[in-house]
């Protein structure tokens, strides 16, 4: 028999905290989760990491008035502090530097390209702490700011209109949730490819940790090929709820979402056009931030070129998006809350 997993009368579902997720927890409403950090972290008496989150919070607000051609640099120190927070809050020892820098991309050519804008990840830093912290795998350091973009979840339609060769990386999934199968006493993940994605062409570029679900009633359905062993389908016990965690852990490399009124999951994969980077979105945002910080503070001419520029609306979106997005991954692996506006109910 299958039945869905539940856990505390709720049914069980992908939760936005990768490593650390509290998944018996309710889901924190609230319009912006700075406050919420700093009382968690108050109630932690964790002085440095607060002090960390607090300085997050003041580059944020003073950024909101700043123009497209200034706020990169402000975003950018406010998302450097909020991870310090994080690394801070978990334990994490870094090395007091940013840990990611310029690499020249451009040759001999002088063309204002996003491929041309190269970013090198060293190996110590603030940066690639966030990255071993997340379970980043990714063996490869160099990225073009237009490779880190084509795999950010938030402005990835974005990028497929500016690129128009460019292939979905992302599949929209719905119905995400996890489910039990009594007859082997394992737990995996259960969803359905949205409408757009009904052909069983877009099962052939799964990625290995999914597939075709043989219960599943049309071509979109799939599930985890990973599971974790439980003792029931409702969730009681600390080594079950353990379990459930460390596969939502494992599976959300692939799984990713994007923050709003309600979570957008999707499920990515290998595309026609760019390839897949085995980095967390936070970890990419981060980087695409600091580049944008650097144009800014150096070459300032050449952010006003690009914010005229062909690509001008994914780089617009980009700053205007990122904000948020990060602001709620990083709120919900600090704290392992999960976050939602108010008074805005799901779709049934």
């Amino acid at each position: 028999m299958i039945s869905p997993v539940r856990l505390r009368s709720r049914d069980l579902k992908p939760h936005k905290a990768s490593i650390a997720p509290l998944l018996e927890a309710s889901t924190v409403l609230t319009k912006s989760p700075w406050e919420f950090v700093s009382l968690w972290l108050m109630r932690q008496q964790n002085t440095a990491a607060l002090f960390y989150w607090n300085q997050a919070r003041r580059f944020a607000d003073a950024a909101v008035k700043m123009p497209p051609e200034a706020s990169p640099l402000l975003h950018y120190y406010s998302f450097m502090n909020a991870t310090k927070a994080l690394l801070t809050a978990k334990r994490v020892l870094f090395d007091e530097w940013h840990g990611v820098s310029q690499q020249n991309l451009r040759g001999n050519s002088a063309r204002i390209e996003l491929s041309n804008e190269g970013v090198q990840i060293r190996s110590k830093g603030i940066l690639p702490a966030l990255a071993s912290y997340l379970g980043d795998t990714e063996s490869k350091k160099t990225h073009s700011l237009k490779e880190i973009l084509l795999n950010i979840p938030f402005v990835h339609r974005t990028y497929c209109l500016t690129y128009r060769s460019q292939s979905d990386m992302f599949y929209a999934l719905t119905d995400c949730h996890y489910m039990f199968d009594s007859s082997s006493g394992q737990a995996y993940l259960s969803a359905n490819l949205s409408r757009d994605f009904a052909h069983k062409r877009y099962l052939k570029k799964l990625p290995p940790s999914f597939m075709a679900d043989p219960n599943g009633s049309d071509v979109r359905a799939i599930r985890s090929t990973a599971s974790a062993s439980v003792s029931r389908a409702h969730v009681t016990s600390p080594t079950d709820v353990a379990n459930m965690a460390a596969l939502n852990r494992q599976l959300r490399s692939d799984v990713v979402y994007i923050a709003g009124s309600q979570t957008l999951w999707y499920i990515k994969v290998a595309a026609a056009g760019g390839r897949p980077l085995n980095r967390s979105p936070l970890t990419l945002t981060l980087a695409a931030m600091h580049r944008l910080s650097e144009i800014c503070r150096y070459r300032p001419l050449e952010l006003a070129a690009f914010l005229r520029g062909q690509r001008n609306w994914l780089l617009s979106e980009f700053a205007l998006m990122a904000p948020e997005q990060f602001l709620d991954g990083i709120a919900a692996e600090l704290t392992g809350h999960q976050f939602l506006l108010p008074n805005v109910r799901p779709a049934a």
